[in-house]
């Protein structure tokens, strides 16, 4: 508990009632820890609400705030749980998995012979092994008791590890007489956020790197010490196999296919699906392909939730956060361009790309030079108003307006376009793309807050747009990156991230977001630092509470090659929970009851 803070809280084992369990609860610098009892028909609190599972009875008390309470009335709050370490960093762990889960994974993605380890979800603190066997899965127990494992019978092993490799060598045999073979791992994607360093390491192992690593940014590769190799697992399989399942999933580009949209794309072959792509609306009805734009919505829906839009939580903070992808704009598709930043209401735009770059034209200039107002296609004005530099990127200010009704009021749009990004491979620093994120996200929050208190007909922002070249690879890397992010302040770091997954989802809305091996490595790192300056600004503020002494900021690395860069708000927390045996503080109380 001593890295949780106010409303933080973990399930652990009874220590007194074996088979019970104990919620404990870090309120005002101290532990309360309140009972569980689990009868074997269900848990309770000794009383109230019951529940099949341990972790249903945490979500319930996690989601309906002042149903806990001591007897004298005060409220126990659960806000951010502490996960335990996972007992392996093997990627055949997959943590707080479902049956259900691990079989539609297995039946969908896996072969026969295919196997991964999951919590158990009926046994708190024992596992799971699932294995493929002829078109089906075998789910097996794995007990876990005096720090061995076994799978309640047989030889016992001091780690999960030792347990799979001695059933891989030696095939377990199910009653009805059928061999359970261990031949593949089915490998996990989603990892506890505070456990991406663990992860990164593994991955790059994978990849050829042995005895350490380090990254290459310009190229997009490793370079590995000792033990350099080239191997075709890590994150290149991670990697492809996100190809692969790109392939099962195809969607329809009709729009972007007709005679009369052609010439608006940059490139043929990339185009928009037409489930998801921005309609300009208000256009002539009778010139064909005039609602066309090269450009798709991109919603942040975790798990199956369905995301309707951009919302503002009441700290000011975004969830379901909705952002609009597109190619650099064509000379012949800026009126389109300023007509969909218009109509959606985008305040914010962000430039990955240079207009130049290896002698190629990137993107079309779209906007004009500070101080001049440039009418594109008769119907939209841009005023320059300002532009400032910093090492990794420039901020322009625009003004704009409409020439025809409905469109005359005037808005500010701030176009980020960031020139750090090199012309081959990604950059060096992810620090410099998490100072940038954090900058345009402070401005998008502050306009957010602005337009809602400010009573106009509009008030609620726009998505952010993002646009490289083509619309995919940077853009989808910038959108993933800045995805996982909110997802980690929203949550917590203690909370369970999948960047394959998420990139997965991504791609259903316009396909090919993060288009190469070296970005999808780029998104881990990027995490990661993330990850670590977080790490390191709340022990920081933990030690400075104990000094006395006023927090100072921590900043990225990257940051001292760059003027912007405020303060990485601490992260709260509503993830899934994990059990496991903790060390336990003294002041218990348990005179707790439900409302």
């Amino acid at each position: 508990m001593e890295r949780g803070y106010d409303s933080s809280f973990l399930a652990r084992p009874s220590s007194s009632n074996p088979g019970d369990f104990t919620l404990s609860v870090r309120r005002n610098g101290e532990v309360t820890h309140i009972k569980i009892q689990n009868t074997g028909d269900f848990y309770d609190l000794y009383g109230g609400e019951k529940f099949a599972t341990l972790s249903e009875l945490v979500q319930f008390y996690m989601e309906n705030g002042g149903q806990l309470r001591e007897k004298n009335g005060e409220i126990i709050e659960l806000k951010y749980p502490l996960n335990c370490a996972d007992p392996t960093t093997e990627r055949w762990f997959h943590g707080h998995l479902s049956a259900k889960e691990a079989e539609r994974l297995m039946l969908e993605r896996g072969k026969n012979g295919s196997f991964l380890v999951r919590e158990s979800q009926s046994k708190p603190g024992d596992f799971v092994l699932s294995v493929r066997t002829d078109d089906r899965v075998t789910h097996v127990i794995i007990r876990s008791q005096d720090n061995k494992y076994d799978v309640g019978g047989g030889d016992k092993f001091d780690s999960l590890s030792d347990l799979i490799e001695h059933y891989k060598r030696n095939p377990m045999v199910e009653t009805s007489g059928s061999v359970v073979h261990l031949r593949q791992p089915f490998n996990a994607t989603r990892i506890n956020a505070s456990g991406i360093e663990s992860r990164v390491r593994q991955l790059h192992k994978e990849n050829g790197c042995s005895n350490g690593w380090l990254w290459n940014g310009a190229t997009g590769s490793n370079e590995c010490g000792a033990g350099r190799g080239k191997g075709k697992a890590g994150f290149w399989e991670e990697f492809e196999s996100l190809q692969q399942l790109e392939c099962r999933h195809l969607f329809s580009r009709k729009e972007g296919l007709r005679p009369e949209n052609r010439a608006k794309n940059r490139y043929k072959n990339i185009l928009p699906f037409d489930h998801t792509r921005v309609r300009l609306k208000d256009v002539d009805p009778n010139i064909p392909g005039s609602d066309y734009i090269n450009a798709n919505y991109i919603k942040n829906e975790e798990g199956d939730g369905q995301s309707t839009g951009i919302n503002t939580s009441s700290d000011g903070g975004s969830f379901n956060k909705c952002y609009i992808a597109t190619q650099g704009c064509l000379p012949n598709t800026i009126q389109d361009f300023w007509h969909m930043v218009y109509q959606e209401n985008t305040r914010v735009i962000v430039m990955t790309t240079k207009e130049m770059e290896r002698g190629k034209n990137k993107c079309a200039r779209y906007w004009p030079e500070e101080g001049e107002v440039t009418e594109y296609g008769g119907e939209w004005k841009v005023r320059a108003l300002s532009r400032t530099s910093t090492a990794d990127y420039t901020l322009r200010e625009f003004l704009l307006h409409g020439n025809r009704l409905g469109f005359a009021d005037s808005r500010r749009i701030y176009h980020y376009h960031f020139q750090a990004w090199p012309d081959h491979g990604v950059p060096s620093d992810p620090g410099c793309v998490l100072n940038f994120l954090h900058d345009v996200n402070a401005r998008q929050e502050s306009i957010a807050a602005s337009l809602a208190s400010s009573g106009q007909v509009v008030t609620s922002i726009g998505p952010i747009l993002v646009h490289c070249s083509a619309g995919i690879g940077r853009t989808g890397t910038f959108i993933v990156i800045d995805m996982i992010l909110d997802q980690i302040k929203r949550h917590g770091l203690d909370c369970e991230i999948d960047i394959q997954r998420t990139i997965q989802r991504v791609r259903s809305q316009r396909s090919g977001m993060v288009q190469t091996e070296a970005q999808y490595k780029f998104v881990y790192l990027a995490v990661l630092h993330y990850i670590e300056t977080v790490s390191q600004r709340m022990q920081a503020e933990q030690k400075s509470l104990h000094l006395g002494r006023e927090y100072t900021n921590i900043r990225y690395k990257s940051e001292t090659n760059t003027t912007t860069m405020g303060e990485i708000s601490i992260p709260t927390c509503t993830t899934t929970l994990s059990t496991s045996a903790h060390f336990t503080l003294s002041n218990s109380i348990n005179n707790l009851r439900p409302k």
